[in-house]
């Protein structure tokens, strides 16, 4: 076989069943073996929207996702996607090609420097010289993205080593002696956790993206204290939203409950995240009487960087919460959780009734409808944070939207990603007229796989986030951020691409158009046509703190205005 053959054959090996991808001259090669390959292969109309759907299906099964891009122009476009996965500690792995190594240098047709363009971006890069060197490399690759932080890795094939003859070996061990995650966290700083949470008189328990694959351990560790549990933007689902001990998200638009906890807790376990602007606000002014702060993380350098850490445990997820929940006892919390089902009960998640559509009914629809049945993605704007805050998560890896780098346009290409990671399972992607737009070429893939994905557009006329802040922040001076006047049809865009399209913007209709849109056997994308000057609120304004938390619209003083 050739090199091409032999790559293939390796992700075989590593258990890969599906490529994201879009062909071009230097990988060619590796589509041509392709052709004869088990692995299917899902043809994206763009290499950004590969490197999404690749990280979708990961974060939605759990798996590496694996995407592949031509040289140049084709790998380059990647690089949203690859800085979106190291964010978010998702594993991807990407096959880029490049010209052959005689010419690399020369400035040749569709030559880049991919390597070196996307260092910063990936957890690691490499470049293949010797075609039998593949097999190594790619097990390196699977190993080093999937285990302790996760994140993306690149591997280059020039295309003569694409091409050369392949005598290696596929029997190959990873060894690596510069990378050795630690998996265990220390007993004895287990032991300090859970001394510190037996003394603490109003704790709290945050979850963040990388607690997803902890859910059973934290949530018998959850029950067995009494804790009040809060999942970040990205742990949301990690521990059920339903739940009577879950106050909800916090940060810049979470829940008073969540906030106010924080705020007031003298004690904090925080597992799997690293304690982003977004949930801390201003820094110095975090959780100002949380005397100790405990941080299980996999990755030491998270641990300590932002917010001073009293108890650091460094280890994977699951095993530290299984552990925590072996010796965990019950918390004396009554006077605490009184407090906290006040703040609860005075401020939910609630909007301001009106006569227009609202996103936030959108939403709400769709979840009693799917009894929170679905997996959920969206793009990123005002629809992403009104789908955190009413789409209430209840299972892990239901949820799937960007969060570190806040990516527009990721909301489509990631419902295809988790529909073919989750075959079988309703698919329902939170759009935004403006995010929607960038990766709409999408609806291709979506069509030619036919997959059960509903797409919904709450078309607001406006990039809502940045409208949002203009109308708070700059005495609403609206400075290009006015949609409407050159929106599509978007049902009719649907249309034009074989797929269902509806337009919904009586209230009135809106859980019939709910149900409709939910029968339909394949895709469908429904237009919502909703209030164009809503607001996401509570809101923590930029560089504030919990305590300068703006609960209401300060806008909306006559319900229905």
């Amino acid at each position: 076989m050739n090199g091409a053959a032999a790559i293939l054959k390796a992700l075989e090996m590593q258990g890969v069943d599906t490529i994201f991808g879009h062909p071009g001259g230097t990988i060619m090669p590796t589509y041509d073996a392709l052709y004869d390959s088990p692995i299917r292969h899902i043809l994206v109309r763009h290499e950004q929207a590969g490197v999404h759907a690749a990280t979708a299906y990961a974060r939605a099964s759990g798996r590496v996702g694996v995407c592949m891009a031509t040289s140049g122009p084709g790998a380059l476009n990647l690089v949203t996607g690859l800085q979106d996965a190291l964010m978010d500690s998702t594993p991807v792995v990407a096959l880029t090609g490049n010209v052959p190594q005689h010419l690399i240098g020369t400035d040749a047709f569709q030559e880049a420097d991919v390597v070196g363009i996307t260092q910063p971006v990936t957890k690691h890069n490499m470049q293949v010289r010797n075609v039998n060197d593949i097999p190594r490399v790619i097990a390196e690759a699977f190993y080093i993205a999937s285990t302790g932080r996760p994140g993306p890795v690149l591997i280059d094939f020039p295309k003569d080593v694409q091409l050369a003859e392949f005598t290696g070996t596929f029997d190959v061990e990873v060894d690596l002696p510069g990378y050795k995650p630690t998996f265990k966290g220390h007993p004895r700083q287990i032991e300090r956790a859970l001394e510190a949470l037996q003394k603490a008189e109003k704790p709290v328990l945050m979850v963040g993206g990388g607690a997803q694959n902890a859910a059973p351990e934290i949530m018998a560790f959850a029950e067995k204290t009494g804790i009040p549990v809060i999942p970040t933007l990205m742990g949301l689902g990690a521990f059920p939203g339903t739940h009577s001990q879950c106050l909800g998200m916090p940060g810049m638009h979470g829940s008073v409950a969540a906030n106010r906890a924080i705020h007031h807790a003298d004690t904090i376990l925080a597992i799997g995240l690293r304690f982003d602007d977004r949930v801390t606000g201003k820094v110095s002014r975090f959780a100002p009487n949380a005397h100790t702060v405990i941080h299980v993380d996999i990755d030491p350098a998270e641990i300590g960087k932002l917010v001073k850490t009293a108890i650091p445990v460094v280890g994977d997820a699951k095993w530290v919460a299984a552990e925590l929940a072996k010796g965990a006892k019950k918390l004396n919390l009554s006077k605490w959780w009184a407090q906290l089902e006040d703040w609860k009960a005075k401020h939910p998640f609630a909007w301001k009734p009106k006569p227009h559509l609202q996103s936030q009914e959108v939403i709400q629809a769709f979840w009693e409808a799917t009894q929170g049945k679905a997996v959920v993605t969206a793009g990123v704007g005002q629809h992403q944070m009104f789908a955190a805050q009413f789409y209430k998560f209840d299972r892990p890896r239901s949820w799937i939207n960007s969060g570190g780098l806040g990516t527009m346009g990721v909301g489509l290409p990631f419902a295809i990603g988790a529909a073919l990671a989750r075959p079988g399972e309703l698919v329902i992607d939170f759009d935004g007229d403006g995010s929607f737009q960038m990766t709409l070429q999408e609806l291709a893939t979506l069509k030619k796989h036919d997959l059960n994905v509903k797409i919904v557009i709450l078309n607001n006329g406006f990039l809502g986030m940045v409208r949002q802040w203009q109308d708070l922040f700059h005495a609403k001076r609206y400075s290009e951020v006015y949609l409407a006047d050159s929106n599509p049809d978007f049902a009719k865009l649907a249309e034009a691409y074989g797929i269902r399209g509806i337009t919904l913007s009586d209230k009135a209709k809106l859980h019939e158009t709910v149900k409709e849109v939910l029968a339909h056997p394949g895709p469908v994308l429904l237009e919502a046509r909703v209030y164009h000057e809503e607001g996401v609120f509570p809101m923590i304004p930029s560089g504030g703190a919990a305590e300068d938390m703006i609960i209401e619209n300060p806008r909306e003083t006559v319900a229905g205005d």
